[in-house]
């Protein structure tokens, strides 16, 4: 449905936000589509001798601020419009948090779990023949994303400086450390969005210690938020999902229990002492702040008025539908929007490229301040203006980041 098409939703938000700023048409034509466009076809040889042929992306949207910056997803369901999608929110992102780079996205149509390492390798360095030309430090910078990880990026790094002759760590973010990689990346996007929760409860009144949490989704960003919501909000978190199902405990869900279970067996149900919830019934129970941490567009029209939750984080690229955000605005909801929310991964990974251009590595505490300064600083910029022009959050997020591109393309007499 054109509704729940990621980028039609994407257009549509720059729409609003090019006619509050009175964008010129051209300026308001380039901001909507992508610059650049790759699509590619990799054979992959598989295990037992059969090649199979997988369908590659990589969306360069706008580069009017710096080089391109985004990750690269593996999902059977991948589709252009989702990339699209992405690498516009991508643009917007490193806008608002104000880095000299612009936004982009890659991904495969694959299913990774049917996938054993060598198939996985191989995917991965054919993915980087296909794309090579259009990749590097000063052009575009990649980095995991859905269903990939520092093993991938390493192999992916590794093919791009066999081709180039050299070792080039910069091509790529989220590397293992031994390869170039920055401590406090693992954690970076749960931190930052950690931050924004605790900026926002400060200027709600609100305390957080104690304070009901649920989180939607629990792979690596769930996990984190998890355990950091615990360590430095005091937030008890009594409702979690993931692909299996939910569990919820009105007197919380202690972090190192939920993820040996998740750990042991693959899933949070069937914890000890927990009851069972479906996603569905997550989304709208009863608890402070809401963290969709999974896929996009889950909160919408329909089960919107039943969503409970004071402050929604959205960790997730596109978790609220547009007619769901207003239902939430008119609730009295304040929503974290994702592309200010979860933008600690892109923040950090940021740091590892200035790292790795001229060779000198940060401790983690630096990588904490100067994230927590990034974060805190593009949230007030977004509050402050969200409560001077009477907009929501991500209204006010998105105004801040077109127009800093827009003025970066008059700038360079594109329009």
């Amino acid at each position: 449905m054109t509704e729940n098409n990621p980028f039609a939703i994407a257009q549509r938000q720059l729409d609003q936000a090019s006619a509050i700023l009175g964008l010129d048409p051209a300026t308001h034509a380039l901001l909507r589509e992508p610059m650049r466009e790759i699509t590619v076809t990799i054979p992959l040889r598989m295990d037992d001798g059969s090649v199979r042929i997988y369908r590659g992306y990589r969306v360069q949207y706008n580069d009017s601020r710096g080089p391109c910056k985004g990750g690269i997803r593996w999902h059977p369901d991948e589709t252009l419009d989702t990339i699209r999608a992405l690498a516009a929110w991508m643009t917007w992102k490193t806008s608002v948090i104000d880095l000299p780079l612009g936004g982009g996205k890659g991904g495969v149509v694959c299913n990774p779990k049917e996938l054993s390492p060598t198939e996985q390798e191989r995917l991965a360095r054919g993915y980087i023949r296909a794309v090579w030309k259009w990749l590097g430090e000063e052009v575009d910078v990649a980095a995991p994303d859905v269903y990939t990880n520092p093993q991938i990026m390493a192999w992916m790094m590794d093919e791009y400086s066999t081709i180039k002759g050299y070792t080039v760590p910069g091509m790529i973010t989220g590397k293992p450390l031994p390869l170039g990689g920055s401590v406090g990346r693992d954690d970076a996007t749960a931190r930052g969005a950690v931050y924004l929760v605790r900026e926002v409860a400060q200027a709600l009144n609100l305390s957080l210690p104690g304070v009901t949490a649920a989180i939607q989704g629990y792979g690596s960003v769930g996990q984190f938020i998890h355990k950091l919501a615990e360590e430095l909000l005091g937030l008890r978190v009594v409702a979690i999902s993931d692909t299996q199902g939910g569990i919820y405990n009105a007197d919380g869900l202690n972090y190192k229990a939920v993820s040996e279970q998740k750990r042991a067996t693959g899933s949070v149900v069937n914890l000890p002492g927990s009851e069972r919830l479906t996603n569905e019934e997550l989304l709208t129970a009863d608890v402070s702040v809401l963290f969709p941490a999974a896929l996009e567009n889950v909160i919408t029209e329909e089960n919107a008025p039943r969503v409970k939750a004071r402050i929604i984080a959205e960790l997730a690229n596109g978790p609220t539908t547009p007619d769901a955000d207003k239902i939430l605005q008119d609730k009295g909801v304040f929503i974290i929007p994702d592309f200010l929310c979860n933008a600690g991964g892109v923040t950090v990974s940021y740091f590892e490229q200035v790292q790795n251009a001229y060779h000198y590595y940060w401790p983690v505490q630096t990588i904490h301040e100067r994230l927590d300064q990034k974060m805190s600083a593009a949230f007030h910029a977004v509050y402050r203006l969200a409560e001077t022009k009477k907009l929501t959050a991500r209204m006010a997020a998105y105004l801040i980041a077109v127009e800093r591109v827009a003025e970066a393309a008059k700038l360079r007499g594109w329009v």
